[in-house]
């Protein structure tokens, strides 16, 4: 099995590339699919942010208000720290059971927005950075995502800074590019994971975590 920690500042179309890493045949664990589904309805993780943020984070369903969270603790680094520190460890467990399910030589990739943020580069035998220009991020978070400007800088400083990223990369896939050339360029990095995957041994039952 070879584990890889994919990840990219917001806007940079990390999302793009895990959708055509699992289309090449990767086994995908998604860190931001995983922490909604431990904050919803019902589950001791939305309960946890209740308590820590109050009842003006629900919506009227009694689902958690995304957008009003993020409003709250993306402008406050001490507030992020306060859900973050709910959230993941709820995370990791859940990744930790979906990567130990996979087959003995499966590609999984580990899809972990926070994973310069949380140092967890160690954590996987290869890191792949999508990377595009500030730029280019905010014209998508504006125009694609229907943020106001003042919220994508800010969700854009929140998290770690473009050198730090590419710091910890052992692969960087610039998406400053048309869909068919980053496909190209996702494909051969696919085929490179492949190898490597096929080169790779790990004992089973010591599957790693993007978050604990």
């Amino acid at each position: 099995m070879l584990t890889v920690g994919l990840t990219g500042g917001i806007g940079a179309g990390k999302s793009e590339v895990s959708r055509l890493l699992v289309e090449c045949g990767a086994v995908l664990i998604d860190a931001d699919r995983i922490a909604r589904e431990v904050v919803e309805p019902g589950t001791p993780g939305l309960a946890a942010v209740v308590e820590a943020f109050g009842e003006e984070v629900l919506g009227a369903d009694g689902g958690l208000d995304r957008p009003k969270l993020g409003s709250i603790v993306f402008a406050d680094p001490e507030k992020l720290a306060v859900l973050n520190s709910i959230v993941h460890p709820l995370v990791g467990a859940r990744s930790r059971e979906l990567e130990a399910a996979a087959a003995e030589d499966a590609v999984v990739v580990h899809d972990v927005p926070l994973l310069a943020e949380n140092d967890l580069a160690p954590l996987y035998d290869l890191v792949i950075v999508v990377d595009a220009s500030p730029e280019t991020q905010l014209d998508r978070l504006v125009r694609l995502r229907g943020m106001t400007e003042e919220d994508a800088r800010a969700r854009m400083a929140a998290q770690a800074t473009r050198d730090k990223r590419r710091e910890i990369a052992d692969v960087v896939i610039d998406n400053d590019v048309p869909l068919e050339d980053l496909r190209r360029r996702v494909k051969d990095v696919w085929a490179d994971l492949v190898r490597r995957a096929q080169a790779t041994s790990r004992p089973s039952g010591a599957p790693r975590s993007p978050q604990e």
